[in-house]
């Protein structure tokens, strides 16, 4: 046995930095105190967090969490070195889900794992994180960033994102028992892709022979910028309805297009008609259909195709629903109606 086998080993040794651990969690408690609300008690750094919902002053909130990561989207951070924009597309990935059901997003949790923490990536994924959370109105309140030599290719990481929400219990989305047929669709637009249909968007890219530092054929700045673009937060833009009851069902537009999440909503015996005429879809969907030879019905059960997020509206409200988000700053597109199934 060689003398090498009586050498005391040390966790750095097996790969892992603790001290690089606790730099980065001195370099992320700003960004997660920039984000606190009245409900978060404490910091980061204890084996829970804790949140009060009685000092937010609920009446009678039932809690929604939600869980997501960012696919295949991260293979393009890794390309191109660009890692400040997936985590806002994280927070928005799990917000936006429990936006659907009438939830406010309240607090979110990320865990973070790599092969070896490399100086400035995980600040910069968790910095977008902090922005995100700071755009959905919700607090960054603990997470794990897990060191893991031999699980992950050199320069690359995984992402997942746990978000708490709470709605009024007379809030709840949807209100199926209020559906009817005749109810008006109104959609809000999309950044793009979001953080779907990127394997499909990767194997497009390939075929064209473009690098993602090349110039961007739809957009200005590179391909990768134009493709990283965060995935929007629609809280600010949709609570204000919730909370005055102006809407009977919301639906987040993500993997499965307008096609399989619209009907999310919907009770059994209703069903969306949608105008594929009612808008125009940003130019990288024109982009993606056209190098990628995708049919049309292939384009639309993958990607949003430009509408982020659909309300159901009362014919009545349909006036308050599009002033209330002009207001917002939203440019609100009506889709279609509810029909019979």
């Amino acid at each position: 046995m060689s003398d090498d086998s009586k050498t005391p080993l040390s966790y750095r040794d097996a790969g892992v930095d603790i001290e690089a651990g606790e730099r980065l969690v001195e370099a992320i408690s700003p960004m997660a105190k920039a984000t606190r609300r009245a409900g978060v008690m404490g910091g980061l750094g204890g084996f829970g967090a804790l949140f009060d919902l009685k000092a937010e002053g609920w009446r009678d909130p039932v809690l929604v969490s939600g869980t997501d990561g960012v696919g295949t989207k991260l293979m393009l951070a890794f390309e191109t070195g660009l890692h400040d924009t997936v985590g806002v597309d994280l927070v928005a990935m799990c917000a936006n889900d429990v936006l659907a059901q009438g939830a406010e997003p309240l607090f979110f949790l990320d865990y973070f794992a790599t092969g070896k923490l490399e100086g400035g990536v995980a600040e910069a994924v968790i910095a977008g994180i902090a922005e995100g959370c700071k755009q959905a109105g919700c607090a960054l309140i603990g997470g794990e960033t897990a060191e893991m030599p031999g699980m992950y290719p050199p320069g690359h990481y995984d992402l997942a994102g746990f978000v708490v929400g709470a709605v009024e219990r007379d809030q709840i989305l949807p209100r199926m028992d209020d559906m009817q047929a005749g109810d008006v669709l109104i959609g809000i637009g999309s950044s793009g892709p979001h953080s779907n249909g990127y394997s499909l968007i990767r194997k497009i890219v390939e075929r064209t022979g473009l690098s993602y530092s090349d110039a961007s054929p739809f957009s200005e700045g590179s391909l990768g910028e134009a493709l990283l673009t965060p995935t929007r937060l629609y809280s600010e833009a949709a609570l204000p309805l919730i909370h005055n009851g102006l809407i009977k069902g919301l639906a987040h537009i993500t993997g499965g297009g307008l096609t399989e999440n619209t009907p999310r909503m919907c009770p059994d015996h209703l069903i969306p008609r949608i105008d594929r005429n009612a808008w125009t879809p940003p130019a990288v969907f024109d982009w993606l259909q056209r190098e990628g030879g995708v049919e049309e019905d292939e384009m639309h059960r993958t990607f949003n195709m430009g509408i982020g997020l659909v309300f159901a509206v009362a014919p009545e409200q349909v006036g308050p629903v599009l002033a209330n988000l002009r207001t917002a700053g939203e440019s609100p597109v009506v889709l279609g109606e509810l029909a019979n199934a």
